[in-house]
């Protein structure tokens, strides 16, 4: 393959990718392992979708492509009941589209809104967001800012006994989360610290957000799954911890000081909101708002 001459179908294997990169094959893991390559798994195999690559390369291309002047007044990335709830009850008129924290990181590099929550966790050094984004959007005006301190594990129901370890979870069934986000990401990371291989896991349908992921445990599609303490609160569900995580905010400059972010902005610093999270399990916001890293 020469540059840009890929194949004529939708997935690239490790080695055709490989070999459009001119990498060992060594260094394409090590790509999906970070986070820094688009990619996806199915039956525990690595595929990378082809448009996603090409636009991936385009973005990395010496003066690529900018995102458009005036950015969508749209909140990206990883799902957070927190920060959902703080959107509408801030009244700012913000839009969301959540869908996983590198789906929104690769929206807000190509401008397709304004802010995109994050909880990416650099799979060398165990620091949260910061790699990330530098890998991502080193050139754009923008800031990333913590949100909130969450705690993760597993969520599960009744009837599967007590659970503490991700080794609990091997004969259960795991509603897991799509490829690209970040609760994925972590869990898989995890999972091989642990020596747990996630493609010999029963799973059911793979949830989109976390809401989603919970109620397929209340419909009995599932045992179990890697969820947040706040959520297994809301729905009635035992919870084991695992880890504590950092939720952050990467924002565009410019839409930081415009109308509708300094509204949700000013809410977020309200008693009610200090409130909201307090009586809310698994949740920290006393960094809300500390600067994290600067383009």
């Amino acid at each position: 393959m020469t540059d840009f001459d890929f194949p004529d179908h939708a997935y690239l294997t490790v080695p055709e990718l490989a070999d459009l990169l001119r990498l060992k094959e060594r260094k394409i893991y090590d790509l999906a392992a970070s986070g820094e390559v688009p990619c996806s798994r199915a039956t525990g195999k690595l595929l990378f979708p082809a448009e996603e690559i090409r636009a991936w390369l385009d973005r990395a291309k010496s003066g690529g492509t900018a995102p458009p002047a005036e950015r969508p007044q749209i909140l990206l990335g990883s799902h957070d009941p927190l920060l959902d709830w703080a959107v509408r009850q801030s009244r700012s008129g913000l839009a969301s589209y959540f869908d996983g924290s590198m789906d929104g990181l690769e929206r807000f590099a190509g401008g397709d809104g304004i802010a995109t929550g994050l909880h990416l966790r650099d799979s060398k050094t165990g620091q949260w967001n910061v790699p990330a984004v530098q890998r991502s959007v080193a050139s754009q005006n923008a800031t990333l800012v913590h949100f909130a301190s969450r705690r993760r594990g597993l969520v599960y129901r009744d009837g599967v006994g007590d659970l503490s370890s991700l080794r609990d979870i091997q004969k259960l069934r795991l509603a897991p989360r799509q490829p690209g986000s970040g609760t994925d990401q972590l869990f898989r990371d995890l999972a091989e610290q642990a020596d747990l291989d996630p493609s010999q896991i029963p799973t059911a349908d793979i949830a989109r957000s976390e809401d989603e992921a919970v109620e397929a445990l209340r419909r009995g599609d599932a045992d179990v799954t890697f969820g947040l303490e706040a959520v297994a609160q809301s729905y009635g569900l035992r919870f084991a911890p695992i880890v504590q995580e950092e939720f952050a905010l990467l924002v565009d400059r410019k839409a930081w000081f415009e109308p509708a972010f300094q509204s949700f902005l000013a809410f977020c610093r309200t008693d009610a909101f200090a409130q909201r999270a307090a009586t809310t399990k698994g949740y920290d916001v006393s960094r809300f708002g500390i600067v994290l890293w600067n383009a």
